[in-house]
């Protein structure tokens, strides 16, 4: 009697745990990595996937959901330092995503040059971004006999996808991170019209129900009002690309309603950001009715009317410290090092101030630290800073809660389900709440955690 053929979920990365994604699959000797990211709590090699535990040679394609750090920054060490350039293995993600990619990759090269655990060389850089394959939401590509895939659109950030992926007959719906609900200028996430197999689903937010988008933008900026009124200064950690479009949208909108807010400036603190807003524009097409209606009116969103990009001279954070109240969108969202942080040691000790949280935040960084509200907090250069901000936290993370998450599941209607980005509880809980809602059905779906 034949042997059935076995499908093989591997996580090298974000088992358990929120970052580094990195999903091997392997069925019929064809082997698929799904994202290469790196652990945003760590640096160096201890921020990797354990990428020791994969010939890398044996991979037959990588495809890569979208450009964020967490899912795609492992890629070029991948790609260049491990034994994947002696297989055949192509690797592929979206045209924006791509695009996206590099001017992210190329900051992650220059913040890491200055220490001496840097990951990759520029070079090494140019010589993976050559070999990156780009294609487009619901393109049918074969990459090689016996595997086919095709990218859906995930919300979430400009360019991202989730896969549909066969092999040899096998159909096993990859989602990466994806977002049930349209935004200022993104799509939500589409149900593939192909009922898979296999659903391999994220669950960053567990059984957590998350309010909805009107609900949110209003706190968030009664929120941003309430903390100038009292002559505070706004810290608003986010990462260069991805959600800070979002709120560089709502933001310039509250604002042109609001003349008493005028005078009052809404710092861009990113360089990164600045080079990428091409890519916005050059992807309008990707984006939701809103934008592509107003940009055909020549009314491009992403011109803002009352945000500005921080003077780039030496020691800019402490003249805004300094300054009247202000607004500022700094880099990186997780507070561990650069702008962000800067800010908010300079911030912290006085109580007219505000940061206010605005992603998810991963275990380990100083974006999760300070939501526990501690009286003080740590400066880079070890001293004690005392906190007497306040701090909030609004999620504008783009991931799914649960009653988004479990509908999707339900419409995609896969007979085996494995949960993967989340941390070890929030999934368990899922895969708790799940199990007992096909139980009490009497259908036969397995609910997987990895």
């Amino acid at each position: 009697m034949a042997e059935v053929p076995t499908l093989s979920i591997t996580l090298l990365g974000a088992g358990q745990e929120v970052g580094r994604s990195c999903c091997v699959l392997q069925y019929r000797g064809k082997t698929i990595v799904c994202d290469a990211g790196v652990h945003p709590a760590y640096s160096g090699i201890a921020s990797l996937p354990f990428i020791d535990e994969l010939d890398w040679s044996t991979v037959d394609v990588i495809l890569v959901t979208h450009f964020h750090l967490d899912h795609a920054a492992a890629l070029t060490y991948i790609m260049e330092k491990t034994n994947f350039k002696d297989g055949k293995g192509k690797v592929y993600m979206t045209h924006p995503t791509k695009a996206l990619h590099k001017f992210m990759m190329q900051d992650f090269v220059r913040m890491s040059s200055s220490t001496s655990d840097a990951l990759f060389s520029p070079q090494d850089l140019s010589m993976s971004l050559a070999d990156i394959i780009p294609v487009s939401a619901h393109q049918v590509i074969t990459p090689c006999p016996g595997i086919t895939f095709t990218p859906y659109h995930a919300g979430h950030v400009l360019g991202a996808c989730m896969f549909l992926i066969d092999i040899a007959g096998l159909k096993i719906l990859y989602t990466g991170d994806y977002s049930r609900e349209e935004d200022r200028h993104l799509v939500k996430a589409e149900v593939p019209p192909i009922r898979p197999d296999v659903l391999i689903v994220e669950s960053t937010y567990g059984v957590q129900t998350l309010e909805g988008r009107e609900e949110k933008e209003l706190r968030f900026t009664s929120l941003v009002h309430s903390i100038i009124r009292r002559g505070g200064h706004v810290l608003l950690p986010t990462f260069a690309l991805g959600r800070a479009q979002e709120l560089l949208l709502i933001l310039d909108e509250y604002w042109k309603k609001h003349p008493d807010l005028h005078e009052v400036p809404i710092y861009y603190a990113s360089s990164l950001a600045r080079k990428c807003m091409a890519v916005y524009q050059t992807y309008i097409h990707t984006m939701n009715a809103n934008v592509r209606s107003r940009f055909a009116k020549r009314d491009n969103p992403f011109i803002f009317k009352h945000i500005s990009n921080v003077p780039q001279t030496r020691g800019w954070e402490r003249k805004i410290a300094e300054g009247p109240p202000c607004v500022v969108l700094a880099s990186p969202g997780f507070m561990d090092s650069g702008p962000s942080r800067e800010l908010l040691e300079l911030w912290a000790p006085d109580s007219r101030n505000g940061v206010i949280v605005t992603g998810y935040s991963v275990e380990g960084t100083m974006a999760r630290e300070i939501q526990n509200e501690p009286d003080e907090i740590a400066s880079l250069k070890g001293a004690p800073v005392p906190r007497k901000l306040s701090v909030d936290e609004i999620s504008f993370s783009a991931h799914v809660d649960f009653s988004q998450n479990s509908e999707f599941i339900e419409a995609v209607h896969a007979q085996h389900i494995v949960l993967v980005h989340g941390e070890q509880t929030a999934m368990g809980r899922l895969r708790a709440a799940m199990s007992d809602r096909y139980k009490n059905r009497d259908e036969d779906v397995s609910v997987w955690r990895r």
